[in-house]
Protein backbone atom coordinates (compact mmCIF):
# COMPACT_ATOMS: atom_id res chain seq x y z
CA UNK A 1 0.00 0.00 0.00
CA UNK A 2 1.22 3.52 -0.73
CA UNK A 3 1.93 6.25 1.81
CA UNK A 4 -1.05 8.20 0.50
CA UNK A 5 -3.42 5.30 1.10
CA UNK A 6 -2.14 4.77 4.63
CA UNK A 7 -2.60 8.47 5.35
CA UNK A 8 -6.13 8.43 3.93
CA UNK A 9 -6.99 5.29 5.91
CA UNK A 10 -5.72 6.82 9.17
CA UNK A 11 -7.44 10.13 8.47
CA UNK A 12 -10.77 8.47 7.75
CA UNK A 13 -10.30 6.32 10.86
CA UNK A 14 -10.13 9.43 13.01
CA UNK A 15 -13.10 10.90 11.16
CA UNK A 16 -15.07 7.72 11.91
CA UNK A 17 -14.13 7.74 15.60
CA UNK A 18 -14.98 11.41 15.97
CA UNK A 19 -18.27 10.91 14.11
CA UNK A 20 -19.04 8.00 16.42
CA UNK A 21 -18.41 10.18 19.47
CA UNK A 22 -20.78 12.83 18.14
CA UNK A 23 -23.38 10.17 17.27
CA UNK A 24 -23.29 8.85 20.85
CA UNK A 25 -23.67 12.42 22.07
CA UNK A 26 -26.67 12.95 19.77
CA UNK A 27 -28.15 9.70 21.11
CA UNK A 28 -28.13 11.15 24.63
CA UNK A 29 -24.75 10.07 25.99
CA UNK A 30 -23.36 13.39 27.20
CA UNK A 31 -19.54 13.44 27.18
CA UNK A 32 -17.51 14.00 30.31
CA UNK A 33 -14.44 16.24 30.37
CA UNK A 34 -12.04 13.39 29.59
CA UNK A 35 -14.25 12.30 26.68
CA UNK A 36 -13.90 15.78 25.24
CA UNK A 37 -10.11 15.68 25.76
CA UNK A 38 -9.98 12.57 23.57
CA UNK A 39 -11.64 14.37 20.67
CA UNK A 40 -9.02 17.09 20.17
CA UNK A 41 -6.15 14.80 19.09
CA UNK A 42 -8.48 13.15 16.55
CA UNK A 43 -9.27 16.59 15.16
CA UNK A 44 -5.53 17.26 14.95
CA UNK A 45 -4.93 13.93 13.15
CA UNK A 46 -7.71 14.76 10.68
CA UNK A 47 -6.20 18.19 10.02
CA UNK A 48 -2.73 16.68 9.57
CA UNK A 49 -4.08 14.12 7.12
CA UNK A 50 -6.06 16.63 5.08
CA UNK A 51 -3.21 19.14 4.94
CA UNK A 52 -0.66 16.45 4.06
CA UNK A 53 -2.78 15.14 1.20
CA UNK A 54 -4.02 18.52 -0.06
CA UNK A 55 -0.56 20.10 -0.10
CA UNK A 56 1.16 16.88 -1.19
CA UNK A 57 3.63 17.18 1.66
CA UNK A 58 6.50 14.73 1.55
CA UNK A 59 8.72 13.20 4.17
CA UNK A 60 7.99 11.08 7.22
CA UNK A 61 7.44 14.01 9.60
CA UNK A 62 3.78 14.50 8.63
CA UNK A 63 2.70 10.90 9.21
CA UNK A 64 4.72 10.91 12.43
CA UNK A 65 2.76 13.96 13.58
CA UNK A 66 -0.44 12.06 12.80
CA UNK A 67 0.89 9.12 14.81
CA UNK A 68 1.65 11.44 17.72
CA UNK A 69 -1.91 12.78 17.63
CA UNK A 70 -3.54 9.33 17.62
CA UNK A 71 -1.11 8.05 20.25
CA UNK A 72 -2.10 11.00 22.43
CA UNK A 73 -5.82 10.22 22.20
CA UNK A 74 -5.04 6.54 22.81
CA UNK A 75 -3.14 7.46 25.97
CA UNK A 76 -5.98 9.68 27.20
CA UNK A 77 -8.47 6.92 26.39
CA UNK A 78 -6.41 4.34 28.28
CA UNK A 79 -6.11 6.68 31.26
CA UNK A 80 -9.86 7.37 31.14
CA UNK A 81 -10.68 3.66 30.95
CA UNK A 82 -8.45 3.08 33.97
CA UNK A 83 -10.28 5.79 35.88
CA UNK A 84 -13.60 4.16 34.98
CA UNK A 85 -12.34 0.78 36.22
CA UNK A 86 -10.95 2.31 39.46
CA UNK A 87 -7.41 1.25 38.53
CA UNK A 88 -6.22 4.76 39.40
CA UNK A 89 -7.61 8.13 40.42
CA UNK A 90 -8.82 10.58 37.84
CA UNK A 91 -9.00 14.35 37.90
CA UNK A 92 -10.87 15.56 40.97
CA UNK A 93 -12.83 17.97 38.77
CA UNK A 94 -14.85 15.18 37.15
CA UNK A 95 -14.68 12.10 39.38
CA UNK A 96 -16.26 10.96 42.61
CA UNK A 97 -13.14 12.15 44.44
CA UNK A 98 -14.01 15.76 43.62
CA UNK A 99 -15.04 18.52 46.01
CA UNK A 100 -18.53 17.11 46.39
CA UNK A 101 -21.75 19.03 46.80
CA UNK A 102 -20.62 21.13 49.76
CA UNK A 103 -20.48 24.36 47.75
CA UNK A 104 -24.03 24.01 46.44
CA UNK A 105 -27.10 25.40 48.15
CA UNK A 106 -30.53 23.79 48.39
CA UNK A 107 -31.79 25.71 45.37
CA UNK A 108 -28.85 24.47 43.29
CA UNK A 109 -29.57 20.88 44.23
CA UNK A 110 -33.27 21.13 43.40
CA UNK A 111 -32.86 23.08 40.15
CA UNK A 112 -33.66 21.30 36.91
CA UNK A 113 -32.27 24.14 34.79
CA UNK A 114 -28.56 23.50 35.25
CA UNK A 115 -26.36 21.38 33.05
CA UNK A 116 -26.15 17.66 33.75
CA UNK A 117 -23.06 16.64 35.67
CA UNK A 118 -21.24 13.90 33.78
CA UNK A 119 -18.70 12.07 35.90
CA UNK A 120 -15.50 10.77 34.28
CA UNK A 121 -15.36 7.70 36.52
CA UNK A 122 -18.78 6.37 35.47
CA UNK A 123 -19.16 4.07 32.46
CA UNK A 124 -22.03 5.37 30.35
CA UNK A 125 -21.88 2.63 27.71
CA UNK A 126 -19.81 -0.48 27.09
CA UNK A 127 -19.56 -3.33 24.61
CA UNK A 128 -18.06 -6.67 25.65
CA UNK A 129 -16.97 -5.09 28.93
CA UNK A 130 -15.01 -2.30 27.19
CA UNK A 131 -16.15 1.29 27.63
CA UNK A 132 -16.20 3.97 24.95
CA UNK A 133 -12.89 5.28 26.32
CA UNK A 134 -11.39 1.79 26.07
CA UNK A 135 -12.60 1.34 22.49
CA UNK A 136 -11.18 4.73 21.59
CA UNK A 137 -7.82 3.67 23.05
CA UNK A 138 -7.78 0.41 21.08
CA UNK A 139 -8.84 1.92 17.75
CA UNK A 140 -6.52 4.89 18.21
CA UNK A 141 -3.58 2.55 18.80
CA UNK A 142 -4.45 0.83 15.52
CA UNK A 143 -4.52 4.23 13.80
CA UNK A 144 -1.11 5.02 15.31
CA UNK A 145 0.26 1.85 13.70
CA UNK A 146 -1.22 2.92 10.35
CA UNK A 147 0.33 6.40 10.63
CA UNK A 148 3.71 4.82 11.44
CA UNK A 149 3.36 2.51 8.43
CA UNK A 150 2.74 5.61 6.31
CA UNK A 151 5.90 7.24 7.69
CA UNK A 152 7.93 4.15 6.77
CA UNK A 153 6.76 4.18 3.15
CA UNK A 154 8.73 6.13 0.55
CA UNK A 155 7.14 9.43 -0.49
Amino acid sequence: MTRLRYILLATFGSIALLAGAFAFQAAGYAPCAMCLWQRWPHAAAIAIGIITVALRLRGPIWPLLGAAATATTAAIGLFHAGVEQDWWDGPSSCTGSGAGLGGLGGGDLLSLDGPALVMCDQIAWSLMGVSMAGWNALFSLALTVIWIAAARRPS
